[in-house]
């Protein structure tokens, strides 16, 4: 159900666009190419199982899980609202 001037189906069409921005950008941070031998960041050995599971991996699982923790920009706020944009 939309309000005012928004048709229906409208609020439906602004969570998908946001599933869809977040799988580009999850799919766009994935490795690609020729995966390295050791880690680029500490210079332990990659595992020949890691480098097969993960084509393009550049990092041990190590210092892959470090990488991880850290907070990542959330993207977009389609919500418009004034509250969520004073923030």
């Amino acid at each position: 159900m939309a309000n005012g001037w928004a048709r229906d189906g409208a609020v439906q069409d602004q969570i998908d666009d946001t599933v869809k921005d977040a799988v580009q950008h999850a799919r766009a941070r994935l490795p690609a190419g020729e995966s390295e031998t050791h880690c680029v960041i500490c210079g332990d050995e990659i595992p020949e199982r890691r480098r097969a599971a993960v084509p393009g991996v550049k990092t041990c699982v190590h210092c892959q899980s470090e990488r991880d923790k850290r907070p990542s920009n959330q993207g977009f706020n389609r919500r418009g609202s004034k509250d969520s944009q004073l923030r």
